[in-house]
């Protein structure tokens, strides 16, 4: 039982990211109808604002320190943040030390902005042109994107921490009744979960419950009709964009302190997560999030070591064996829409 347990949470925690990412690349779709293959690259544009503001605030000037010396008596040199200078030696240190929360400040508008820029400058020209299309340039852009990453960061990756106060593991065996430390598992992963909760509930509440997002959800369903009403619908999907390159950059963000951020993290999660997409049902949210959670969870099941004893391998293609099974018995997904991607 405690096996199983602690696969679950494995799960959830992959399951998190899947879903969020997915979430973004089905607004996209659902709303202007483009496969985009740039998507990865916004979750790793997100993590490396949590590497830049870390960066920023741990900027810092040489001061002579008389308590300090070297072997040869001399005071020592050494490198004081900004931040203490301005909020003292104390507040400064707290900022640094959530630089990865406070980040989420940050993000928000970086990501709009560039989800903005996407699509008025290179998506809005391939809205009637075909799929195909579509996915070329915008897996070309997220190469591009890529490179320009690897040139101002490097290519190794780079340790983000997470607070102080978040660095423990938790201890669910002696919660639940079980033996102590025999499920442990660390805070910042259970964190993560509940941020993704967070942003799914928020997404799905704007769409459900704000004018905004009522005729948004309308426009999914026919755009046409919107639009002889009098509503830009156009200016509505653009910012729709936006918000989802920023559900996007907010799922980097805070997985930076569970995968030091590198220039590749997009494509890795990408491919999995336009698979959890299809699987889910190609424009439906739902299908988006509970295929992400699904798929997670069996790809940790699959990880277990009884498993990979009998089966070696199969951790790295069973969401690929699903996506085929899916597929072939339901071809538009667990919960996807007639009529979407079958022209």
């Amino acid at each position: 039982m405690d096996a199983i347990i602690l696969q679950i949470l494995n799960g959830l925690d992959k399951g998190s990211a899947y879903a969020l990412i997915a979430l973004g690349l089905t607004l996209i779709f659902g709303t202007l109808g483009v496969v985009n293959f740039a998507h990865g690259a916004l979750f790793m544009i997100g993590a490396f604002c949590a590497v830049t503001l870390s960066r920023i605030l741990t900027f810092s000037h040489t001061v002579i320190d008389d308590t300090k010396t070297d072997f040869l008596g001399n005071p020592l040199k050494v490198e004081v943040p900004y931040l203490h200078d301005m909020f003292g030696q104390a507040t400064g240190d707290v900022i640094i030390d959530w630089a990865v929360p406070i980040s989420i400040i940050f993000a928000i508008p970086v990501m709009v902005a560039i989800g903005f820029i996407m699509e008025r400058g290179l998506i809005k020209h391939f809205y009637k042109r075909p799929h195909a299309d579509q996915i070329l340039v915008t897996f070309g852009l997220a190469i591009v994107l890529q490179e320009v990453i690897k040139y101002f960061y490097g290519a190794n990756p780079i340790p983000t921490p997470a607070p102080a106060a978040f660095t423990g593991s938790f201890d669910f065996g002696a919660a639940m009744g079980f033996d102590p430390n025999t499920i442990i598992y660390p805070y910042w992963r259970l964190v993560y979960f509940a941020f993704s909760a967070l942003i799914i509930g928020a997404v799905f509440a704007f769409l459900q419950f704000t004018t905004f997002g009522m005729v948004v959800r309308a426009g999914m369903a026919d755009r046409e009709t919107v639009g002889l009403l009098g509503i830009n619908i156009d200016k509505r999907f653009t910012i729709m964009f936006g918000i989802a390159a920023a559900v996007a950059g907010l799922a980097g963000v805070m997985y930076a302190p569970i995968n030091s951020p590198n220039y590749h993290m997009g494509m890795d999660f990408l491919v999995l997560s336009f698979v959890v997409v299809v699987v889910g049902g190609m424009g439906s949210l739902s299908g988006a999030v509970l295929a992400g959670f699904l798929l997670g969870i069996l790809e940790s099941f699959a990880s277990m070591a009884v498993v990979l004893e009998t089966l070696p391998g199969i951790n790295q293609i069973i969401i690929y064996l699903v996506a085929i099974i899916i597929l072939l018995t339901r071809p538009r997904g667990l919960m996807g829409r007639k009529g979407v991607m079958e022209e």
